[in-house]
């Protein structure tokens, strides 16, 4: 296993035992995959929840550019959901887990078919 795989198996730990979650592996791993190399880097590689600056970046980068979806206050409270689901104290919130969340709470999973 590279190593890679071993964050994909780390975040498929996080979304079993802190968000509740049974993952897809296959959309887990395409979600990983196209988070591309920031996932090697410690900084990029987590959501900063409490700046809101960043919270625009996933929203912007992510959500509107990758998923195709429009604008709105619907974006912000999905955003607000899947931070209170990984858990507002939890200090590692892992982009890969978080995008995942999204992308499953939209119903987006076709954007990586």
């Amino acid at each position: 296993m590279g190593k890679r795989d071993d964050l994909i198996a780390q975040y498929a730990d996080d979304l079993k035992n802190k968000c509740g979650m049974t993952p897809d592996m296959d959309l887990l791993t395409k979600v990983t995959i196209g988070c591309g190399p920031s996932i090697y880097d410690a900084d990029a590689s987590t959501v900063a929840s409490s700046q809101p600056a960043e919270l625009e970046t996933v929203k912007n980068n992510f959500l509107i550019k990758k998923l195709g979806l429009a604008d709105g206050p619907k974006l912000d409270e999905a955003i607000a959901s899947v931070i209170e689901t990984y858990g507002k104290s939890e200090r590692n919130k892992y982009r890969a887990v978080v995008y995942y969340m999204l992308t499953k709470h939209f119903g987006k999973e076709g954007v990586y078919a």
